[in-house]
């Protein structure tokens, strides 16, 4: 009984761990994010900090730091709620939570890169 117990909650922590995906956000690899953000005039956001923004980022992309949340609300705002949103942060971590609060906030379509900015080919070391 013990093992059925410890095998449900080690269960439904492995599902609560994976990252939630719904029909507006979707995860891309860099190979497509690369591809996507290339082949298009895309809106392509940084939600790091203007320091770590300062230190490196992908070409043309906006800084919009997740952090400060009315200028992120502001920002965010001033943008097309129906053309796709590309995002990114260090890792992915704050992309994805800045996916969800672009959600709320009517965004349809956002596309957030998986290991963020530490796993882009070109960026600064």
């Amino acid at each position: 009984m013990k093992n059925i117990i410890l095998f449900m909650a080690l269960f439904g922590f492995a599902l609560g761990a994976t990252a939630q995906q719904s029909d507006a956000i979707k995860t891309l690899t860099v190979t497509a994010f690369k591809k996507a953000i290339k082949e298009d005039k895309v809106q392509l956001v940084d939600v790091r900090t203007l320091e770590e923004f300062k230190e490196g980022a992908i070409e043309n992309a906006l800084n919009i730091d997740y952090f400060e949340i009315e200028k992120f609300k502001t920002e965010f705002g001033k943008l097309d709620k129906d053309k796709p949103i590309y995002l990114y942060c260090r890792s992915g971590s704050r992309s994805q939570k800045a996916a969800a609060r672009l959600e709320t906030m009517g965004f349809k379509k956002i596309f957030d890169l998986k290991g963020g900015y530490m796993g882009w080919p070109e960026r600064k070391q």
